[in-house]
């Protein structure tokens, strides 16, 4: 698949533009595979993904300097990626390591397209599987006096790794503003609830309390404000009066990691676009 990839644009909606895209790409040996596109009328914007291949021997540099010429004259945000690139990840944790063994999982069997840099945690719980799986395991323990030099380590452990998404498996800790600010549209959290309901500790025990019938996760990039990124994805389960309060989070656990490793999935395909406060998820 060295001649295959995708081009992701956005750009203020404008008739025309995806048969000048299509046209762009057949006119220099680009043979369209896959698109998707969508025109948000609520913001005005519209979205393309295409999964195309060169044939004819056709350059994927001469390619992108020649739509760097063509996007500029259209206003376009876009980027151009080689298909089936493992994407470059690290993955931050605390204790509960379901969502991290579930991607360790997926990872080892293919069924993600991302290379795992290495595991950050703040807790030495998780190192015997991560190491089992050898992978380089990073421990930064949090000192509430000093959480801005662990945060540093972080980043810097990230960047060097040359890591493009950081994934929070259940890492409970609260990053700073400026760590989101520093990964803003490069970090997805796991959120133990269907947002906005149930934020904070215990959620499947208040859940219990309130006695609920749907339990769910949500899967979302982090901002500064606190669980109320760009949602990616959300699952939910039903559940009776007879479910304890260990039985959802049993079940809990499992919506977590599917929802996760979806999200990081279409993440490392290209096929997330931030809308605003928004995503668009061509899946």
């Amino acid at each position: 698949m060295d001649n295959e990839f995708v081009l992701q644009m956005r750009c203020a909606d404008q008739p025309g533009i995806l048969a000048r895209i299509t046209g762009f790409l057949y006119e220099r040996s680009g043979d369209v595979r896959d698109a998707a596109q969508f025109g948000d009328a609520s913001t005005g914007l519209f979205f393309v993904r295409i999964h195309f291949r060169l044939t004819n021997g056709g350059s994927v540099a001469d390619l992108r300097k020649d739509f760097g010429d063509f996007a500029r004259s259209f206003g376009l945000d876009w980027s151009i990626r080689r298909w089936e690139r493992r994407l470059p990840v690290m993955i931050a944790v605390s204790k509960a390591g379901h969502c991290l063994n579930d991607l360790l999982h997926r990872w080892k069997i293919g069924a993600l397209p991302i290379r795992i840099m290495g595991v950050i945690s703040n807790h030495e719980t998780m190192r015997p599987l991560v190491e089992w799986h050898d992978l380089p395991f990073h421990y930064l323990p949090v000192d509430p006096d000093h959480r801005a030099k662990q945060e540093a380590a972080m980043l810097r452990l990230f960047e060097d790794s040359g890591s493009e998404l950081l994934v929070l498996a259940r890492y409970m800790q609260v990053l700073s503003s400026d760590l989101c600010a520093a990964l803003n549209g490069r970090c997805i959290n796991i959120h133990h609830s269907f947002l906005p309901s149930f934020k904070g500790a215990r959620p499947y025990h208040r859940a219990h309390d309130l006695g609920v019938k749907l339990i769910g996760a949500t899967a979302h990039y982090v901002t500064p404000d606190l669980d109320e990124g760009p949602i990616i994805e959300q699952d939910v389960r039903r559940v009776t009066h007879a479910h304890s309060p260990d039985d959802l989070v049993a079940i809990g656990r499992e919506t977590e990691a599917s929802v996760l490793a979806r999200a990081v999935k279409w993440h490392a395909e290209r096929r997330i676009m931030l809308n605003g406060r928004k995503t668009v998820v061509f899946n």
